[in-house]
């Protein structure tokens, strides 16, 4: 349980910004829990930071400055910070380093932005109109009780925008304001796969029994090309999913494509929330989010994504794990094959490390 702070009482703050060690400040009014994230003071500054624990003190706190404010967004839990923290030791980073790849979103703290979304309003439609509002409300009634931007709806329902707004001065279509940030699409792990050879499923069963274990184990996937290795971790995604745990599905930036995002959704229904240098930062402070509060159960990424605030992970699969892009070398130095292992060992997640040439670190 995440200690509380009241407050006045003193802090020790981890920051973003390149310094040696942690700050002491004063909790805000209301107080504020350990791992809360924060907005503090830093010279004529203001700069993001993580409640890290209990103050050290041992000078004159009439100097102490107090916490800004506490940011919007779900406290860092234990695991990440034992995750952060062995991952500056391992790769001889700062901290403050680590805590810049684990809060890579704009606007971390912003109040949530809202949008305006069309849904089937509560005014019958009429005996005779045309065939694009029928187009309209059709899609409305197909989608069961979805809501859609303006340009959604209409590119759905093949029709202008003028069609839509029409409808919703009829109040057969109604226009209301929603957060942007909001739950993914639930995804459903029952519907079916692939039929599997009987060498594939005997390597599903291996993979979906060490997930339902929950505990940690790592397991390396070895097939050539073409050979079944996706639809064979997908089954171990699906029993992660029914566990009612988030899965993570690492891949090289240049195999995120459109064709393996529709092949994913074609398994499970609706489309995985994604992390990767081509996310709008709209859509990056979404996944963010929804990760953290559990809004997001399955994230389809490249290497960065294991540094998203999970909520209750219990599956990492790194395709192509022997691919050097995984390699980053800039920054802080890691290796994401090796970062998955160590966040999965914290966490009590199984780890599928696929390859047709695997490394010889994952042979060993």
């Amino acid at each position: 349980m995440l200690r509380h702070f009241d407050a006045g009482e003193l802090i020790s703050v981890l920051t973003t910004q390149p310094i040696d060690r942690m700050l002491d400040y004063k909790a805000p009014e209301g107080g504020c829990f350990e791992g809360a994230f924060v907005e503090v003071p830093l010279g004529p500054r203001k700069v993001t930071g993580v409640v890290w624990g209990p103050g050290e003190g041992g000078y004159d706190l009439a100097r102490v400055r107090s916490v800004i404010r506490v940011l919007d967004a779900v406290p860092m839990r234990d695991e990440v910070k034992t995750f952060l923290a062995r991952a500056a030791e391992y790769t001889l980073t700062p901290m403050s380093a680590m805590l810049r790849l684990a809060t890579r979103s704009p606007g971390l703290g912003d109040p949530p932005s809202m949008r305006t979304v069309y849904r089937r309003g509560t005014t019958e439609a009429p005996d005779r109109w045309t065939d694009a509002r029928r187009r309209v409300v059709g899609t409305l009634d197909e989608y069961g009780g979805l809501s859609f931007t303006l340009g959604e709806l209409a590119e759905l329902a093949a029709v202008s925008t003028s069609v839509v707004k029409g409808l919703v001065k009829q109040g057969v279509v109604a226009e209301e304001a929603s957060p942007r940030d909001l739950p993914y699409p639930r995804l459903d792990p029952g519907i079916g796969g692939k039929a599997l050879t009987g060498e594939q499923a005997d390597a599903a069963r291996v993979l979906r029994e060490g997930v339902k274990a929950r505990n940690y184990g790592t397991t390396l996937l070895k097939g050539v090309t073409g050979s079944g290795k996706t639809e064979v971790y997908l089954e171990a995604v699906a029993a992660c999913l029914e566990s009612g745990r988030q899965a993570l599905v690492l891949l090289p930036e240049i195999a995120l494509t459109a064709e393996f995002l529709t092949r994913v959704e074609a398994r499970f229904g609706a489309r995985p929330a994604e992390w990767h240098s081509g996310v709008t930062m709209t859509e990056r402070r979404r996944a963010w989010k929804m990760v953290g509060e559990g809004g997001a159960a399955l994230v389809v990424g490249a290497r960065s994504a294991l540094f998203l605030p999970f909520q209750d992970l219990g599956l990492i699969v790194v395709d192509e794990e022997h691919d050097t892009s995984y390699k980053q070398e800039d920054g802080v130095l890691y290796n994401a094959r090796d970062m998955a292992v160590l966040r999965a060992s914290i966490c009590s997640a199984q780890v599928v490390l696929a390859s047709a040439t695997p490394s010889l670190e994952s042979w060993a």
